[in-house]
C-alpha cells in the first residue's frame, strides 16, 4: 500500500487557502502609507498663499513627530485599558485573554523618530545630510537639545522595560517623553511658558489615553471574540473617554487662544498655515466625537452592544489621522510669537 502525502502549498477542492487577517493587514499598510502622505505633502498645501516660510525639512520633521506621538499612544493605552479590565468580572484584560503587546515595537519606532529629531536639533534645526554634520555634544548646550536627549534616552529605556518582566515600568520613561514634549512646545521666550506647558501636558496625556486606549480595547474585544465582558469593557472605556474628550477640548481651545487671541483667531484660521492645520484638526476631532457618540448610543440601545465596534473602528482610524495632523501642526510656524 502506497501512502500519498499531500504536496505542501496545494489547495484543496474547496478553493485557495488564504491566511487569516491578510486582507486586514494589507488595509492597515495602505492606511499607514496614506497617513504618511499627510505630513509629507501637507506643509505645501497649508503654507500656500500665506507668505510664511517653513523650516527646512518640515515634512520629514512632521512625519517623525507623528511617529513619536503614535509611539506614546500604544503603551499608555495598553496600560489604561488593562487597568480598566481588572475592575470587570471575567476581565478581557487578563493575561490569558489580553492581546499581544505592541509596546516593544512602538518603543523602537519612537526611538528612531526621537533620534531623527535630535539630529535635526543638533545641527541648529537644519536637516543633516551626513553623519559628520551631527553634533551630539552640541545637544547639551541648548534647552531643545537637552529635551531631545531626554526623549531619545526615555524611548531606549522604554524599549528595555517593555521586554522585561515588568513591562508596566515603561510608563515612567514614556511619561518623561510627554513632559519633554510639553516643555519643548513652549520655549522660555513665550509669555508664561509654564502655563502653556501645563496645558500641553494635560492635552497630550488625555489624547494618548483616548487614542491608545480605544485601539487596545478593540484589539482586546477581537481577541476575546466579542464576549459580554468585552462589551462591558468597551462601555467602561466610553465613560472615561467622555471625560478625556472634555479635557482635550478645553485644553486645546485654551492653547489656541494663547497662540491666536480671540480678536484674530477667525482670520488666522484661514490665512496662516498653523491656523489652517488647526482647523482641519478641529473638524477631524468633531468627526471622532460624532463616531464616539454613535458607538455609545449603540452600546446603550442596540440589542447587540457589540455593534458599537463598527463606529469605534472608524473612530480609531480617524484618531490615527488626528495624530498625524498633530505631528504636522507642531512642525509649522506659529502665527504669533509671544515676546
Amino acid at each position: 500500500m502506497t501512502l500519498i502525502r499531500p504536496t505542501a502549498g496545494v489547495a484543496d477542492a474547496s478553493g485557495p487557502v488564504r491566511r487569516p487577517g491578510v486582507g486586514r493587514a494589507v488595509a492597515v499598510l495602505v492606511l499607514v502609507a496614506l497617513g504618511a502622505l499627510i505630513p509629507l505633502l501637507g506643509p505645501s498645501a497649508a503654507l500656500h498663499g500665506t507668505g510664511e516660510a517653513a523650516a527646512p525639512g518640515v515634512g520629514g520633521i512632521a512625519l517623525l513627530r507623528a511617529v513619536l506621538f503614535g509611539a506614546l499612544c500604544v503603551p499608555v493605552g495598553e496600560f489604561f485599558v488593562n487597568r480598566l479590565a481588572r475592575s470587570l468580572p471575567a476581565a478581557p484584560g487578563a493575561a490569558e485573554g489580553a492581546p499581544r503587546s505592541w509596546a516593544p515595537y512602538t518603543a523602537v519606532a519612537g526611538l528612531v523618530a526621537a533620534l531623527g529629531l535630535a539630529s535635526v536639533v543638533s545641527t541648529g534645526n537644519l536637516v543633516p545630510h551626513s553623519l559628520a554634520q551631527i553634533d551630539v555634544g552640541g545637544l547639551y548646550a541648548s534647552r531643545d537639545g537637552k529635551l531631545a536627549l531626554v526623549e531619545v534616552n526615555a524611548f531606549l529605556l522604554a524599549a528595555v522595560c517593555a521586554r522585561s518582566r515588568r513591562p508596566a515600568t515603561q510608563l515612567w520613561p514614556v511619561a518623561a517623553v510627554i513632559v519633554a514634549e510639553a516643555l519643548r512646545a513652549h520655549p522660555t521666550t513665550e509669555h508664561n511658558p509654564l502655563l502653556g506647558s501645563g496645558l500641553t501636558l494635560v492635552h497630550l496625556t488625555c489624547a494618548t489615553l483616548w487614542a491608545g486606549g480605544l485601539l487596545h480595547a478593540l484589539r482586546t474585544l477581537r481577541r476575546r471574540n466579542g464576549d459580554t465582558a468585552g462589551a462591558a469593557l468597551l462601555g467602561l472605556y466610553a465613560r472615561v473617554a467622555a471625560v478625556l474628550l472634555a479635557l482635550i477640548t478645553a485644553t486645546g481651545v485654551w492653547s489656541s487662544l494663547r497662540r491666536m487671541p480671540s480678536g484674530t483667531i477667525l482670520d488666522q484660521l484661514t490665512t496662516t498655515a498653523y491656523g489652517r492645520t488647526l482647523l482641519a484638526k478641529v473638524f477631524l476631532v468633531a468627526a471622532v466625537a460624532v463616531l464616539a457618540l454613535w458607538a455609545r448610543v449603540r452600546l446603550r440601545r442596540a440589542d447587540d452592544p457589540l455593534t458599537a465596534c463598527s463606529p469605534a473602528r472608524a473612530e480609531v482610524v480617524v484618531l490615527g489621522v488626528v495624530v498625524v495632523v498633530s505631528g504636522l501642526l507642531t512642525a509649522l510656524p506659529v502665527p504669533i510669537r509671544w515676546s
